[in-house]
C-alpha cells in the first residue's frame, strides 16, 4: 500500500521522466527545424544570428534572451513569433534594389523582391504615351452598336468616360504605379466596319518624373472592357485583342515608336 507521500513521489518522478525524455526533445526540435526550413523556402537565408536556431535542451528551464533589434530575426519559431512577424521582421532590412539590381529591373530588388521605384532624383519633364487596342464585335452586334439599339445605351460614350476614369485610377489597380498627376487624357472609339470592331486609342500626358505609358493602356483597356460590359447581351463571342503601347515620348529613355524600334 503506498503512503500519500509515497503516491506523491511516485507521481512526480513521472512527471519528471515525461519531461525530461529525449524523445520530447527530439519531435520539439525536429518541428522547429521543419518551420525554419520552410520558412527559408519562402523568405530566403536570414542573416545570422546569436540566436539564430536556437533551441533549449531543457524545457523546465526557460532562457534569458536579450531583447531582438528590429533588424534581427530569429530562425526559430515560438508560440510569440508567428509567420506574420517573420515576414515583417525579414523584409525590414532589405536594402532598395536601385542601380545595384543585377538584372536591371528597377521594380525588383537586389534580393528578387518586389518594390517602388524611387523617382525623387529623376528630372520633371514633358511626358506623352499613346496606347491602342481593339474591340471584335461580330456584324450583329456591330450593327446594333451603330445605330445605338444596345440595352444599356450609348457604348461608345459610356467606354470612352471609363476610359478616362480608369486612366485616373490606374495607381490604384497597378502596385507599383506612381500616382501621377495628369495634365491631359484622351480616349477615342471609332467603329470599323470592315472587320466589325471598335478601334480605340488613348493619349495621356503630365510634366513629371515618371512616365504615363500604364496610364495610356489602363485607359483604353477599360474602355475595351467596358465595350464588352455594354454588349455582353448580345453576344459572348466579343474579342478585346491588340492592347499595346503605340509610342511615348520624354523621360531619361527618350522618344520611343511601335515599328521605329
Amino acid at each position: 500500500m503506498f503512503t500519500a507521500g509515497g503516491t506523491a513521489a511516485a507521481a512526480f518522478s513521472r512527471s519528471r521522466r515525461f519531461f525530461s525524455t529525449s524523445k520530447f526533445h527530439d519531435a520539439f526540435g525536429s518541428a522547429i527545424a521543419e518551420m525554419n526550413k520552410e520558412m527559408e523556402v519562402v523568405f530566403g537565408e536570414v542573416p545570422p544570428s546569436g540566436l539564430a536556431g536556437s533551441v533549449s535542451t531543457n524545457p523546465l528551464v526557460e532562457e534569458q534572451q536579450p531583447q531582438l533589434k528590429s533588424q534581427e530575426l530569429p530562425l526559430s519559431f515560438t508560440d510569440s513569433n508567428t509567420a506574420q512577424e517573420l515576414s515583417r521582421h525579414k523584409f525590414s532590412h532589405i536594402p532598395d534594389g536601385g542601380d545595384n539590381n543585377p538584372g536591371g529591373l528597377t521594380h525588383v530588388g537586389s534580393r528578387g523582391e518586389a518594390q517602388m521605384v524611387d523617382v525623387s532624383a529623376k528630372d520633371s519633364t514633358k511626358r506623352v504615351a499613346i496606347a491602342s487596342c481593339k474591340v471584335v464585335l461580330g456584324e450583329k452586334v456591330f450593327d446594333m452598336v451603330s445605330a445605338n439599339q444596345m440595352a444599356k445605351g450609348d457604348v461608345l460614350t459610356v467606354a470612352k468616360i471609363a476610359g478616362i476614369n480608369g486612366a485616373k485610377q490606374t495607381s490604384t489597380l497597378i502596385p507599383l504605379c506612381h500616382n501621377i498627376a495628369l495634365s491631359h487624357l484622351r480616349v477615342d472609339l471609332v467603329l470599323n466596319p470592315e472587320d466589325h470592331s471598335v478601334e480605340i486609342k488613348g493619349e495621356a500626358a503630365t510634366t513629371g518624373k515618371t512616365g504615363v505609358e500604364m496610364e495610356a493602356l489602363t485607359a483604353v483597356a477599360t474602355a475595351g472592357l467596358t465595350v464588352y460590359d455594354m454588349c455582353k447581351a448580345a453576344s459572348k463571342d466579343i474579342l478585346i485583342t491588340d492592347v499595346q503601347l503605340e509610342g511615348k515620348t520624354g523621360g531619361k529613355s527618350g522618344d520611343w515608336s511601335r515599328g521605329k524600334v
